[in-house]
């Protein structure tokens, strides 16, 4: 039964699509749908709004009064009040606050970018794990028809004479741990596939398209260094909350100073009713009264405050900022040197897969004069398969790794 499952598997791999989807255009699709990542551009989208909110006169206030005993006055009596006032904050309040709320929009934009690249290290970072694991489930079933064939030469030298049965048990042995190990491999594919859709926010049982062949490209020294802290997003956010803070400052000392004030006030004012008298000719005449007030800011312990708090937060941020730059380098000076490390190993297994081979292609050959030496043919064989598994893992990691560096440079796709 389990030789038609694995003539299945190859044949998936043979015909798997040409035009494969890139890792490219599942960035594209974990922008779009990602509802982590689009939570922050609602952030941001609404920190723009606070602009608005922020740069605009406070609302006028408008208040009616009636008197209930009239208040007699030489032209008649007062009968109802109508007050409109409108209070001016101090010149270049609105516009120092509109420059904050600026800012902090400009700070989410750079939060929102951080998070954009940190998607797509997470994408990359569960993308590669999946061709490896492909590249192992094929290395394994090329390694059980193998075994396969290596199990039909030593029945039939067995059968002639000219080998033991032993060699049959011991690749029987083989096959089996080997069928066991595609097994494995086969029921890992569904929780990697399904770390890999949330991020794309999809179905966790679609399927994914892994390109066949993995090249390990070769970077300058060095790479990217000069971007590492010129267009970081994490500090470039940083920066501009350190600039918000100092404009806050001014703001708090702004709003310190007296508001000035603009009303009028309208009064109702009936017919004169004096006996015994003469009537001025300005009887029952509605008096118009403009105003002008100014507020005292004699409260100045919270204006005080207001103040030292935007500097405690400026020097905060200031010192978060060196923080995150001091982990910026050592990150990036581990990943270079993983980098490296990888790409040693690459070159590494590559030149012992390439021994191998002969090896095994000369053990195989005084085998089959022979039939001694099987034992050392199946150690060769697994050698071998085992150098084959660990160059896809390298390949893997340093795929990963140039993503972290991708990542931690601020690389734009």
């Amino acid at each position: 039964m389990k030789i038609f499952i694995y003539i299945s598997l190859l044949c998936m791999f043979c015909l798997s699509p040409l035009s494969a989807q890139t890792l490219e255009d599942y960035f594209s699709i974990a922008a779009q749908n990602n509802p982590g990542l689009n939570a922050k551009y609602r952030e941001f989208e609404a920190s723009l709004e606070k602009v608005n909110q922020v740069n605009t006169l406070p609302d006028p206030t408008f208040s009616f009064g009636y008197f209930i005993s009239s208040v007699e006055t030489r032209v008649g009596p007062q009968q109802a009040k109508f007050s409109l006032t409108q209070m001016f904050p101090w010149f270049g309040t609105l516009e120092a606050k509109g420059h904050v709320a600026a800012l902090m929009a400009e700070a989410k934009y750079q939060a929102f970018l951080d998070a954009r690249n940190q998607l797509f290290y997470k994408v990359a970072s569960s993308y590669y794990p999946l061709y490896e694991l492909e590249r192992w489930k094929k290395l394994e079933m090329e390694n059980i028809q193998l075994l396969e064939s290596y199990k039909t030469i030593a029945t039939k030298k067995f059968e002639n004479d000219r080998g033991s049965m032993v060699d049959v048990v011991r690749v029987d042995l083989m096959l089996k741990e080997a069928e066991t190990n595609l097994e494995i491999l086969t029921q890992k594919e569904a929780p990697l596939k399904a770390q890999f859709n949330q991020f794309l926010n999809r179905d966790e049982k679609k399927e994914v398209q892994v390109n066949e062949s993995l090249e390990v490209e070769l970077i300058p020294e060095k790479y990217r260094r000069d971007s590492l802290l010129s267009i970081n997003p994490g500090l470039e956010e940083l920066e501009i909350k350190i600039k918000a803070s100092e404009a806050q400052e001014k703001v708090a000392a702004k709003e310190g100073l007296p508001k000035l004030g603009i009303g009028l006030d309208y009064v109702l004012v009936g017919e004169s009713q004096g006996t015994g008298m003469t009537v001025p000719e300005e009887s029952g005449k509605n008096v118009f009264m403009p105003m002008v007030s100014v507020s005292l800011p004699i409260f100045w312990k919270k204006y005080k405050a207001a103040k030292r708090e935007a500097h405690l937060m400026q020097e905060g941020f200031a010192l978060q900022k060196e923080e995150y730059s001091n982990s910026l380098k050592s990150k990036y000076e581990m990943a270079s040197f993983e980098l490296e490390k990888q790409l040693s190993l690459v070159r590494l297994y590559d030149q012992q897969i390439q021994e191998t081979q002969q090896a095994l292609n000369l053990i195989f050959s005084a085998y089959s004069n022979s039939g001694k030496e099987f034992e050392e043919v199946l150690r060769m064989q697994q050698q071998l398969l085992k150098y084959e598994k660990m160059k896809a893992s390298a390949k893997s990691q340093y795929q990963i790794t140039l993503a972290q560096l991708n990542y931690l440079t601020a690389k734009s796709y």
